[in-house]
């Protein structure tokens, strides 16, 4: 795994989350970890396929889900994460993969990404490349790759 695949991943997410919420995330430590998914958070899972193979996992709890759906709603508030919510929140993963694949094609690395899903279960042990994004307000979202 190269910390250089995460780094169009960051760079669209800041870019799209600014432009949908009018907040500029910050990013924390860069880690090597176990993916470990738990209860009250939404995971959405965007699958790599081309030069990079693999998946992008954003995780992020019940509460800074809602509260980035409420601010992509134009501070609607959001108790519930329905299926308006689920798919607020996974075009949000759509556009930030779409925009980073975009940035991957122009540095020479062709790579198609999946229509994003929803998971609520372990897909087997597996490793990524994690980072969390820190938004004033809202709460964090962890972005993972998984390059096989």
């Amino acid at each position: 795994m190269k910390a250089e695949y995460i780094n169009p991943f960051l760079e669209s997410a800041r870019m799209v989350i600014e432009q949908m919420m009018q907040i500029r995330p910050s990013t924390g430590q860069l880690a090597i970890r176990d993916i470990k998914f738990t209860e009250n958070h939404v995971w959405i899972q965007i699958g790599l396929t081309g030069h990079m193979t693999g998946d992008i996992v954003f995780g992020l709890s019940e509460p800074v889900a809602l509260r980035m759906i409420s601010a992509m709603m134009g501070g609607y508030v959001i108790t519930e994460i329905d299926e308006m919510g689920k798919s607020a929140i996974s075009e949000l993963g759509n556009m930030i993969s779409g925009n980073a694949s975009t940035m991957l094609y122009n540095q020479g690395v062709h790579v198609d990404i999946t229509p994003p899903k929803f998971v609520n279960a372990a897909f087997g042990t597996r490793r990524a490349l994690a980072v969390p994004l820190i938004m004033d307000g809202i709460g964090e979202m962890e972005i993972q790759v998984l390059i096989a």
